[in-house]
């Protein structure tokens, strides 16, 4: 490894990713052991997978900090396509944990989540298609619209597994990446109201879903129902205090909470490590939305910057929607905390979208270093 490989680095985003990632896999195993040896006879069931998972996720973190970002803009339309085909798979092949569910698909023994890869390849697919609109982004039926009926269409295929979560992270990923490339303001409160119509047809025309989106309100009024995840989330959280019960020593993990191990495993940390546990999330989270918004903003290439700020929404989003749920803030979507739950593709994906996050920065500093080497140059 060379001396300027290493300058150009982003170790700060690096090491919080790392820390996390470690982390996440450690609480994976002290939330779900319980879990695997009832439900497998294996203890070790949920932790084996999420770390071969997280082997795999490195290589690919690595690779990905190595390539170059400006390429993805050379394979856009064949990353569109190949989202949408995984989405229509899903649909036609897909496995579900409910009935009339269908969000994975299988590849021999791997399980995939494609939305998970759709979520990361609309970023790119927007990133490109909006950084070339700059000249004409103020036209909203020439410049902004074009892109979102790619994202409509998306949302429609994820809708359709059903996975309202996901679904609606893209639609405000999207309405964010529509802000930051400099639409008119019109156009934005317009395309809000639109996804806000949106969002309650959905949670209107289907009574479960919208059981799930008002339980958080009250889920003393269903304990045995909607809310028992949510109380027994509070249970948790509020047995922690400010150091907790001790790794491995948590009560709510015993069969007391559903998905401890996955979308609510934020309750799982705050009642076995407490407050300082939580924090230790929080500050790893704050240094990686930190520093990729320092990147999308240091990045002169319009592509180039977008691309990272859509990364820094999408993971904003996941994680604001998670926190929301488990704290009984907003409703319960079965989105996972980022690097954290138990999950092998949105480990998977994250891992590569931090990547990509890493080699923003790497031509950032290699450009800055260059305009610096010429200007000694002239200067001589």
């Amino acid at each position: 490894m060379n001396y300027s490989f290493r300058k150009d680095n982003d170790w700060l985003l690096i090491g919080a990713t790392i820390i996390l990632s470690l982390f996440g896999l450690l609480m994976v195993y002290s939330a779900s052991y319980v879990e695997g040896y009832l439900r497998f006879e294996n203890p070790y069931y949920y932790v084996m997978r999420q770390g071969m998972w997280l082997g795999l996720s490195s290589v690919a973190f690595i690779v990905l900090m190595h390539f170059q970002y400006r390429h993805f803009q050379k394979i856009t339309p064949l990353i569109i396509f190949m989202s949408i085909v995984l989405l229509i798979l899903v649909k036609l092949i897909g496995l579900g944990e409910d009935v009339g569910s269908s969000r994975w698909i299988r590849i021999g023994p791997v399980g995939l989540q494609p939305s998970e890869f759709v979520k990361l390849g609309l970023i790119i697919y927007l990133a490109h298609v909006y950084s070339r609109k700059q000249a004409y982004i103020d036209d909203f039926v020439n410049g902004v619209m074009p892109p979102l009926i790619i994202v409509g269409v998306m949302f429609g295929l994820i809708m359709l597994q059903p996975d309202l979560g996901t679904a609606t992270s893209i639609m405000l990923t999207a309405i964010l990446l529509v802000v930051i490339s400099g639409a008119k303001w019109r156009h934005l409160i317009g395309l809000v109201m639109v996804g806000g119509l949106v969002f309650a047809a959905l949670a209107i025309f289907e009574p479960y879903r919208l059981r799930r989106l008002v339980s958080f309100a009250d889920p003393f009024a269903n304990p045995d129902g909607d809310g028992f995840q949510l109380i027994h989330g509070y249970l948790a959280i509020s047995n922690g205090g400010f150091t907790g019960l001790g790794l491995g020593e948590s009560m709510q993990k015993l069969r007391n909470l559903p998905e401890g191990h996955t979308d609510f495993i934020l309750t799982i940390i705050s009642e076995e490590l407490g407050f300082l546990g939580i924090a230790i999330v929080f500050l790893c989270y704050g240094i990686i939305l930190f520093r990729g918004v320092s990147i999308g903003t240091k990045c002169k290439n319009p592509f180039g910057s977008l691309l990272a700020f859509g990364i820094v929404f999408s993971l904003a989003i996941q994680i604001i929607f998670n926190v929301g749920a488990v704290s009984g803030m907003l409703p319960i979507t079965g989105v996972t905390l980022p690097l954290v739950s138990y999950g092998g593709t949105s480990l998977l994906v994250t891992l590569m979208s931090v990547a990509i996050l890493a080699n923003i920065h790497q031509n950032n500093e290699r450009q800055k270093r260059k305009q610096m080497d010429e200007g000694e140059s002239l200067s001589a």
